[in-house]
């Protein structure tokens, strides 16, 4: 036996009628997890801002109609 599963086996019958077997919640755990991922995000959004804004390139022209001569014909 773990001690997890140890020491919940000794603090369950502590929590009596309190501790409601049908419901489960995330707790602080999830909401730390959760709250660690959202920080992750906005920093990769952040970082992804920054080098996107030292791209630094040159489109090219369209390009133009050079006016084509027309074929002539032979006699």
């Amino acid at each position: 036996m773990s001690a997890t599963q140890a020491a919940l086996t000794q603090l369950l019958p502590l929590a009596g009628d309190t501790f409601d077997k049908n419901k489960v919640t995330p707790g602080i755990l999830g909401f730390l997890v959760f709250a660690a991922l959202a920080v992750g995000v906005w920093a990769l959004m952040k970082s992804m801002n920054r080098h996107m804004g030292r791209v630094d390139f040159e489109e090219t022209p369209p390009p133009t109609t050079s006016p084509t001569p027309e074929p002539t014909r032979a006699p």
